[in-house]
């Protein structure tokens, strides 16, 4: 990078000023990785101090027939396909129960599009939930689902909206983003939710109330550009709304492995290859400095890696997402090693190894309980990244 712009940029990070597009795309130019990740480590401490946020949490897929048949997705199965399934509401109900006695606060259900379920699954679903779990949150449903619900219902979003929140809806997901750019989008999507009803469905959820996280896929047949401009149309939407919460670049993920009933779904693999450690980092230190307006960068450590993730938090995320617990949406496309669940004593210890403060939040990011960090008498005890 040209020196006098990288002075350029630093000033404007340093005096809390907007990045521009051509920013972001110096940014990702540039192969300086500790230099990204020391203006990154200053942002969020800048925002969030030595605190990285985590919950107690279960993700619950209910179904994974899906109407749709995206080329990175490996979870969904049509209609009387081997592994296909579909949970009756309760066994879902069996399952959250499960995690009451590890003091859960928040489920997370995201589902394939399932082409004949009825709509009135879904509400009673929650509510079913929210009756034996009355204070665990419920996030639930991708602005994909919800825009899906409207097809199958007949319904409009503001009417499904205010269904699903009487019956107990906190927050939406942020799942299918992926990349917002056409030019991507039409060879990786396969369902008709797109850039205008995606950001219709999450601005309405902002009016009614919900906060709401937002995701981008990476590491697939994108470019920088494309990242740097998916992360501006949130910025933007952010701006209208002040109704994210949180963002989340997402890993793609290769099948490492054939399906069980022998097919690959995944038909970008042929043609790409998984992003590496530093391009994650830098995508998080990217990401970091241009969505300015956003409080928080979660790394999803399933898609990354404990190591990784570790890292990720001197390069601009405060946020490890939680205890997760059986998370089939990528768990059934690679064998990456991570595991299926953490537990609450897993993520303080790995919070603290990588020098950095605890704190419990909820699905609204209220603090629950803030934890001691890292023990300062252990001369081996890291530290954050200094400024």
């Amino acid at each position: 990078m040209d020196a006098g712009l990288r002075r350029e940029i630093e000033d404007k990070v340093f005096a809390g000023e907007r990045l521009s597009r051509e920013d972001g795309i110096a940014l990702y130019a540039s192969d300086d990785l500790a230099w990204l990740g020391g203006l990154a480590h200053h942002v969020r401490t800048v925002k969030n101090g030595d605190k990285v946020h985590f919950n107690v949490n279960r993700h619950l897929n209910m179904t994974n027939v899906c109407n749709a048949s995206c080329a990175y997705c490996s979870f969904q199965r049509k209609p009387g396909e081997k592994d296909a399934y579909t949970m009756r509401i309760e066994e879902a109900v069996r399952l959250a129960k499960e995690m009451e006695p590890d003091g859960i606060t928040e489920l997370h259900i995201v589902n394939g599009l399932h082409p004949t379920l009825p709509w009135r699954y879904y509400p009673r679903s929650l509510s079913a939930l929210k009756e034996v779990l009355p204070n665990v949150g419920l996030k639930a449903f991708t602005a994909t689902e919800i825009h899906w619900f409207e097809k199958i219902s007949g319904l409009s979003a503001s009417d499904i909206l205010d269904e699903l929140m009487d019956a107990g809806l906190e927050s939406l997901t942020g799942g299918g983003a992926e990349i917002f750019d056409w030019e991507v989008r039409q060879h990786i999507v396969d369902h008709d939710t797109h850039w205008e009803d995606w950001s219709r469905i999450h601005r309405l959820a902002h009016s009614k109330g919900l906060k709401t996280p937002c995701t981008m896929l990476y590491g697939h047949i994108e470019e920088p550009r494309h990242r740097v401009d998916h992360v501006i149309r949130l910025r933007e939407l952010q701006d209208e709304t002040g109704g994210f919460q949180v963002f989340i670049p997402l890993r793609y993920q290769h099948d490492f492995h054939d399906s069980k009933d022998g097919i690959v779904r995944n038909r970008l693999q042929a043609r790409t290859n998984m992003a590496t450690g530093a391009e994650a980092l830098k995508v998080f230190a990217v990401s970091r400095l241009m969505f300015d307006n956003v409080p928080h960068v979660k790394c999803f450590w399933v898609m990354h890696g404990l190591a990784t993730a570790q890292l990720a938090l001197n390069h601009g995320a405060d946020d490890l997402d939680g205890s997760v617990v059986e998370y089939k949406i990528t768990h059934d496309a690679d064998d990456f090693g991570t595991p299926n669940k953490m537990t609450r004593d897993d993520l303080l210890e790995l919070i603290r190894d990588a020098g950095f403060r605890p704190v419990e939040r909820n699905t609204r990011y209220e603090t629950l309980r803030e934890y001691e960090g890292p023990d300062p008498a252990r001369r081996d005890t890291p530290q954050p990244m200094k400024l």
